[in-house]
């Protein structure tokens, strides 16, 4: 029986394979629009789109990333700068991306774009940064894939959105994981809406990656800032030796990150090239060897797996 069984999973995966080894045909001739390519996954995307042959059309937040981006590729690649929290800059750029597809309309949209810091316990968090992470990585998503849809309609294309492992699991990050949370949910509605329009919508699930957002110096002093900026009866329950501890764990999980990007562009652009791309990818080892089984766990044995190290409140019931 169990060699049957084997068989069978063989058969399954080899068929899987085959299936997603197929690629779009005339790939040159489609235009990509990317969110967030000043540095990390954006960055590496726009430019290994480039060579692939593909008319990249790479958004920047600044300037300054745009020159850098476009120095380091063909001629075919094109920038805009677009920050996703104002909507005006989100109504110039589909204008933009528009004026530039014309008739073929938009084959790939890949929402990249988005911020992590501060990473800290909800109640140190101020309203102003919560807001400010809310708006890059969900609300600024999703109103520049309303922009554009019309467009990847045209084209009957694609939609990456760049969500996380902790859309899947909520482990810490407190605001961050309800905006992940968000996308992971806008993205299966979107999916279930556009079926008979021919657009496929796919999710990118990054585990721990060195990225700019998790760039050392800059992600502890904001954790640092939180917890001096937090209210005193806040500090008080929770207590310094706490804020210590976990500040010495989000320094050891930083050092763990993985330097190997491509294991998260590569998804990127199979979504976009393949025929039969997937649904979600989950891209890293912890992403698909820890935290995706973790979230199959029932809860309260996940949460001891994810809180069985964390220190104690220095006011504990």
């Amino acid at each position: 029986m169990w060699l049957y069984l084997a068989a069978l999973a063989g058969l399954y995966y080899l068929l899987r394979w085959y299936r997603e080894r197929q690629v779009v045909s005339h790939l040159r001739d489609k235009y990509v629009f990317i969110t967030g390519c000043d540095s990390g996954f954006g960055n590496l995307l726009a430019r290994q789109l480039d060579l692939r042959g593909l008319r990249v059309l790479a958004a920047c937040l600044t300037e300054k990333g745009a020159e850098q981006l476009r120095a380091q590729t063909s001629d075919r690649l094109e920038t805009v700068t677009l920050d996703v929290t104002k909507m005006e800059s989100i109504a110039a750029a589909a204008q933009w991306v528009k004026e530039c597809v014309g008739d073929r309309g938009l084959w790939g949209l890949v929402n990249n774009a988005g911020i992590i810091d501060p990473v800290a316990y909800c109640e140190w968090q101020s309203t102003e940064d919560s807001l400010n992470i809310l708006k890059v990585n969900l609300i600024g998503l999703i109103q520049v894939t309303l922009s554009m849809l019309p467009l990847v309609r045209r084209a009957r294309g694609r939609i990456v959105n760049v969500s996380s492992i902790l859309g899947r699991i909520a482990s810490f990050g407190g605001v961050y994981c309800c905006s992940k949370y968000g996308v992971e949910a806008f993205s299966d509605i979107l999916r279930r809406e556009l079926r008979h329009f021919g657009v496929k919508i796919s999710i990118i699930e990054p585990g721990y990656f060195r990225t700019g957002m998790t760039d050392m110096k800059k992600y502890l002093g904001r954790v640092k800032q939180a917890w001096e900026e937090a209210p005193t009866h806040i500090k008080e329950s929770y207590g310094q030796q706490l804020f210590d501890t976990f500040y010495d764990s989000v320094k050891q999980g930083l050092l763990g990150c993985s330097t190997n990007l491509n294991l998260v562009t590569d998804c990127m652009e199979h979504a976009l090239t393949s025929v039969h791309p997937r649904t979600r990818y989950s891209a890293g080892w912890d992403a698909q060897f820890y935290f995706i089984p973790l979230s199959y766990l029932p809860t309260s044995l996940a949460d001891y797996i994810l809180t069985r190290s964390s220190p104690k409140p220095a006011q504990v019931v």
